[in-house]
């Protein structure tokens, strides 16, 4: 849940400003002038402590993240505050620690993409081999759908030949060439959240039969996994959005009342898509295959599934651009960085062994979450956070988390989004 229907909810917990005028009228009482000292004191004592609990109450509520979330407005320079409750034992986890503000050694260090040389050579593999010789890519070198084997057919020396279609080497040419742009773009440019209404919803808006437009959308609900969306009842809240961004293809059957029904973007890892690519016609539409698709490239090869799918899609499949993937790697970093020396009071070098630096990585909520800032004016979130007795994904059993993610980091992030967007590392000033 982000901004609650205040008209509908229970109303919004008091504000700094509401203290502070309460603390103004507390201390202005009138006083009878022989009234012993002693009790005097007492009273105006007890009075400043109730002062001082409930604005730590209403800081406590205004700055942590549940799963309702956190409303954040990127249209117009505004930022907006959405009053929200806690879920469950979440607090202790997203309320945290005191962290520093930005840190020169830091951000030089975020800067540093440990997988860096890892994609450079697997890319360059790719671009100059044969899928069917290297044992990590056969699955896609021997699918039927492309080969035919004939037991009479022979190479050169004699040996058994497996007979390609036209169509896997017609994949194969575009598959080299979305692979070698996308390389050629993966770079830090920090103004690409500007780009992203025209990169993502202009595809949007010419598939739903409209002029591509650079209005954003009036709001955007974007809905996590997380268990503690269960039993919520947020469902009529999120689909009261203009647009909702979903992950990872989550089932939305039989859990509508919790996490609601419409979908305008499916937003995926290109993982899933992976998965998608092995069934019939690349099916890969829980929501409908009229929803478009958005996703983020975590392994070069999926491009192949990218370059196949797509054709068969009725709706968009979109790739994130490499450049916004990288600006989300380094923001991520940060966070995790400055939550790991504040916890552990150890060395930035040390983070690398203690995150496996090499296989961090952003969530797709995260990403998704960046998504929508740069094409809404105001965000929802929904599913972000967790508690210990909820279930990692609302529609699984699955109780633990995957070790490449740093959730905790990311609520940092989602939090400073709320209050202080202005601080946020490596974003441009340009973008609002």
């Amino acid at each position: 849940m982000c901004q609650l229907n205040r008209s509908a909810g229970p109303p919004p917990p008091p504000t700094i400003a509401a203290a502070a005028v309460h603390r103004r009228s507390s201390s202005a009482l009138p006083v009878p002038m022989k009234r012993p000292a002693r009790p005097l004191f007492s009273i105006l004592l007890l009075a400043l402590l109730a002062v001082a609990l409930t604005s730590r109450t209403a800081l406590l509520r205004r700055g942590s993240v549940g799963g309702g979330g956190v409303g954040v407005g990127s249209g117009g320079g505004d930022v907006i505050l959405g009053s929200f409750e806690l879920e469950g034992s979440a607090q202790s986890v997203l309320r945290g620690v005191p962290l520093p503000a930005l840190n020169s050694s830091m951000l030089r260090y975020a800067e540093i993409d440990a997988s860096e040389e890892w994609f450079k050579k697997e890319i360059q593999q790719l671009l100059e081999g044969d899928l069917a010789s290297n044992g990590r890519y056969r699955t896609y070198g021997t699918w039927r759908r492309f080969n035919h084997h004939d037991p009479k057919a022979r190479d050169s020396r004699g040996m058994p030949a497996t007979l390609r279609s036209p169509m896997f080497y017609r994949y194969w040419l575009d598959f080299r060439r979305n692979l070698r742009d996308w390389a050629r773009n993966k770079r830090f440019q920090p103004d690409v959240m500007d780009d992203l209404v025209r990169l993502v919803k202009h595809p949007l808006d010419r598939h739903a039969g409209l002029p591509a437009s650079d209005r954003r959308y009036a709001s955007c609900a974007v809905v996590g996994n997380s268990g503690i969306l269960l039993q919520s009842g947020h469902g009529k809240l999120i689909d009261g959005h203009e647009a909702v961004i979903r992950l990872n293809n989550a089932r939305i059957d039989n859990f509508g009342g919790d996490v609601g029904s419409k979908t305008t973007i499916s937003f995926v890892n290109s993982n899933i898509l992976h998965f998608c690519a092995r069934r019939e016609g690349c099916f890969c539409h829980p929501y409908g295959p009229s929803v478009p698709m958005a996703m983020y490239v975590c392994q070069p090869v999926h491009f192949l599934d990218y370059t196949m799918c797509n054709s068969s899609h009725k709706a968009p499949l979109i790739v994130t651009d490499p450049r916004f993937d990288v600006l989300c790697a380094r923001i991520v970093k940060y966070y995790s960085l400055r939550r790991f020396v504040a916890e552990t009071g150890r060395p930035l070098g040390a983070w690398d062994a203690a995150h496996d630096a090499a296989n961090f990585h952003y969530s797709s909520g995260m990403q998704a979450v960046m998504l929508a800032l740069g094409i809404c004016d105001r965000v929802s979130l929904f599913g972000f956070g967790k508690s210990g007795s909820a279930k990692h994904h609302y529609y699984t059993n699955q109780k633990s988390e995957l070790g490449l993610h740093h959730y905790e980091a990311e609520y940092d992030l989602y939090r400073d989004l709320a209050q202080h967007p202005q601080g946020i590392p490596f974003m441009s000033d340009k973008f609002r």
